[in-house]
């Protein structure tokens, strides 16, 4: 059955590998980018199966006609991804109020806004599939991301609650968390004003890795992993969470099991807190 995606952050990367495969097999989308002409090799191969929209992510009042048009040309939105999002890179004494405010609009607000318009498409339909790129920064934390690291906590907190609101409606959420692929990420990130007395610290080694590293080293293939969030949206029961990639795997993998042994070492004072003990 032909689907209907609306896919956020389409233009390079994960977001334009999602876009190409889904409309190689006969699916329709309407993809959200920054600049119109983004697709436009795509918008030529395929026409009217795809509607490319240019606008800032953060526009809700955009966004919301974005999908009444969609539903109303194509009759239902199937699937969203929330996949626009980047890195603000730096200590948290070195990023500017701007560059916070601007993360958390672009990471943790704009996916918020963007599942509220659609919500009630869904309903209305009575189903859907919600999946939000988050990453395996979601689970995990580290030295000069501390602001990318709240907003995707946030996101997938928001959407594990949210999961059990909309269940009753035949809407099904996946939180993604992609390890480091080979896209642009990395070297679109945004770099905060250094402070010199960071630079012996865990920041300054972690500052010059992510420069030196580059995105052509990381292991993940976009390709693939858009591949793997297709085929969860076509399974009949949407995982709740999506680690992909063996450095996702490893540092997830690695953080929820220090989290479950720290958790089990308390367990004794824990119980000793309720009343009548």
């Amino acid at each position: 059955m032909q689907k209907v995606w609306l896919i956020t952050g389409a233009s390079s990367g994960l977001g334009r590998q999602l876009v190409e495969l889904t409309l190689a097999r006969g699916d329709r989308v309407a993809a959200v980018v920054r600049k119109a002409d983004a697709l436009a090799d795509l918008q030529q191969r395929y026409g009217n199966a795809l509607t490319v929209e240019a606008f800032d992510i953060r526009d809700t009042d955009r966004m919301q006609q974005t999908i009444n048009s969609v539903a109303t040309a194509w009759g239902k939105i199937d699937v969203l991804v929330n996949n626009a999002g980047y890195v603000l890179r730096g200590a948290a004494e070195e990023v500017s109020d701007a560059q916070i405010e601007r993360q958390f609009a672009v990471n943790l607000l704009a996916p918020i806004q963007v599942t509220r318009c659609v919500l009630p498409q869904m309903r209305k339909q009575r189903g859907g599939r919600i999946v939000q790129i988050s990453s395996m920064g979601g689970q995990a934390a580290f030295p000069t991301a501390s602001l990318y690291h709240a907003a995707k906590w946030g996101l997938e907190g928001f959407t594990d609650a949210l999961r059990h609101e909309v269940a009753p409606f035949g809407i099904q959420l996946t939180i993604v968390a992609p390890g480091g692929m080979r896209t642009s990420f990395n070297a679109n990130a945004v770099q905060a004003e250094p402070i010199d007395a960071y630079e012996q610290t865990a920041v300054g080694m972690f500052r010059h890795r992510s420069r030196e590293a580059g995105d052509a080293n990381y292991g993940g293939d976009p390709r693939k992993v858009a591949q793997a969030i297709i085929a969860a949206t076509d399974a009949d029961t949407a995982p709740e969470r999506l680690v992909l990639g063996a450095d996702a795997y490893t540092v997830v993998h690695r953080a929820l099991t220090q989290r479950l042994a720290a958790l089990e070492a308390q367990q004794d004072i824990a119980m000793s807190t309720q009343l009548g003990r």
